[in-house]
Formats: structure tokens, sequence, C-alpha cells
């Protein structure tokens, strides 16, 4: 009698509840699937929303594998999958939410459309630090704004994940970044390439005055939501476009009417919850390798190191706000 092979991984049972390291069987690759041997596993803030059962709009059932961004080497290809190899080294935003298992484990069968090659010179956690915030940042900018050269564009939130991507996004297509964020955050902002604003000094009046002399920027994109979001309709100039990755409360659409822009949201999940739109999330992924290996974009990750028995210090120190980057799990290797 043989037995079927099996793999290590993090199992949620109940909301809120610690992680449980079990051993499981490992997936096998269906047609169009590639059998990926996880090497790190990016945490998003919303993974902490989905573990805590906080997130409507990515519901995963349990018992379940968290986990929405990995980077690894494919192990096996599925049926009718052409675009990949074994031992390639992969990454992308595959899983965690919607019933698909997440890459808080040692193998997971993605739908290779999902995928796409890492930047050579990026090490794994690198890598499986830039899935989520990449393709929502190039969503935002590129696919709902057409950001272009010699445009202003201001990011509300600048130094956080999506933010400090789309600020490096919008200097690759050589438009003038401003970023939004705290005072201690200045410096970041500034390293990333964009003209630092600190939101709690001045009012949204004073820095488009000051940085734009009244007319307001081109493009305004919104990581935040809520007030923010609200500054952004004020922030915005005539014919303008403010996106936001945020955009679920209640807001006052005047602002943004009396200057005759327009708005856009942004909802990253849907391909995945979906099967919508996957493959141009592949397509993006190579879009980020592209830059990357351009010297255009680069991650900034906590230097802190996690594996799949310290998982829970890893959500801590982001429940706590006390990461300073992205924090990543490495799963083998």
């Amino acid at each position: 009698m043989t037995t079927s092979p099996t793999m290590q991984a993090a199992v949620l049972e109940s909301h809120g509840a610690p992680f449980r390291v079990a051993s499981i069987a490992r997936p096998v690759p269906q047609t169009g699937q590639v059998l990926v041997r996880i090497m790190a596993s990016g945490i998003n803030p919303l993974d902490l929303k989905i573990r805590a059962g906080a997130a409507e709009h990515a519901r995963h059932p349990l018992p379940a594998i968290l986990g929405i961004d990995l980077a690894g080497v494919v192990a096996a290809t599925g049926p009718g999958v052409t675009g990949f190899r074994v031992g390639d080294e992969v990454y992308g935003m595959t899983g965690g939410v919607g019933g698909v298992q997440g890459s808080l484990a040692e193998y997971a069968a993605v739908d290779a459309d999902l995928l796409a090659l890492k930047p050579a010179h990026f090490s794994m956690r690198e890598a499986a630090s830039l899935p989520l915030v990449f393709i929502t940042a190039w969503e935002g900018l590129v696919d709902r704004a057409r950001v272009r050269a010699g445009q202003t564009v201001l990011v509300q939130g600048g130094a956080g994940g999506v933010g400090s991507m789309a600020v490096q996004i919008a200097r690759a297509f050589d438009a003038q970044v401003f970023a939004t964020d705290g005072p201690a955050h200045a410096d970041i902002v500034r390293q990333l390439g964009a003209t630092p604003i600190d939101y709690t000094q001045m009012q949204v009046e004073d820095y488009v005055a000051t940085h734009t002399a009244g007319r307001g920027f081109d493009v305004v994109f919104d990581t935040a939501g809520g007030a923010s979001l609200d500054a952004s309709f004020n922030a915005v100039a005539r014919f303008g476009h403010v996106v936001s990755s945020l955009g679920w409360g209640t807001h006052a659409l005047a602002p943004l009417s009396f200057r005759a822009a327009t708005y856009s949201g942004v909802f990253t999940l849907l391909p995945l919850l979906t099967g919508e739109g996957r493959a141009h999330h592949g397509d993006i992924l190579r879009e980020a390798t592209s830059l990357a290996e351009a010297g255009r974009i680069r991650p900034r990750l906590d230097a802190r190191t996690f594996d799949l028995a310290t998982l829970d210090d890893a959500y801590a120190l982001i429940e706590q706000r006390q990461a300073q980057g992205k924090v990543v799990v490495s799963i083998d290797g």
C-alpha cells in the first residue's frame, strides 16, 4: 500500500485562534495548475482581517490555510500548462481567500495564470512581498487612471505597502510624485522618490496650494479610505482622476463633480474570488518583474524572520504596528 505525499501547513481552525502546524495531504496539480514548492509567504493587513473573521469581502471557510502571496519553485505542472517548467522560480497572489488554499504551507497547487517568473535578482522573501501590493497599485494607477509622464500624482499613505508601490510605479512612468504620510515616514517617502507631505500638519487645501499652486493633482491614489478619500476628492485637479483601494464608505461626491473629475475603485481580490481576469494578474506581475530587473522598484522588508512555527509572532508584530516594512514568513529554505 502506498501513502500519499504530505506537507506541513499552518491551519486556522477558528477565527482569532492560534495557527496549528499540521501534516496534511500534499495537493496534486489539476488542469491549468502548477504545483509550487513554497519558499516564502508575504503577510498583508488583509490576512489579519481574514484570520479575525473581519473581512466580509474575503471570506475563507474554516478550517483553512491562509496566505495570499507566495514565492517558490515549480515542483510539477498539471495538464495544459505550457508557460512554466519544473524548477522555475515564480511568484504570485494565488489563494488564501474564497476557499482557495493559501501560501502558509510547503506546497500549493495554483492557477498558472496567476503566476509570473520572479525577478532574477530578488530573494524569495523579496518576491513574496510584492504580489498583492504591486497588483493593487498597478490596477489603480495604470489600468484605471492611465498615469503618464509629466502628470502630478498624489499617493495617500505613501510609506505603506500599496502606497510605496504606487509611488514607485508612478515614478517609473515619469510622473511627478507626492505622498502623504505621518512625519515619522517622511524619509521613507523621500527615499522612494516622492515629495513627502505631512498630513498631520497640512490641510488638503494647504498642500494643494503649496505643491500645485492651487490647481490640484492630476491623479490621486487613496490607500486608506474614509477621511483620506474625502481629502482626495478635494485634492484632485479639474478633469483629473481619483482611484481608491478602500473606497467602501459613504462619501460626498460634490467636490469631485465640481472638478469634472472621475473616480475608480480597485478590488484586487476579484479574479481570485470569481475566476475572471486571472491572466491579467500574471501579466501585471510580469510588468513587476521587468521594473524590478530594471531597478525601478524595490520592496521594503522587515528584517525579522519567521517560519510556520512562529507564525503567531509574525501576525502579532503587524497587529501591534511594530513592523518596519513587509513581514514575510520563510516556509522552506
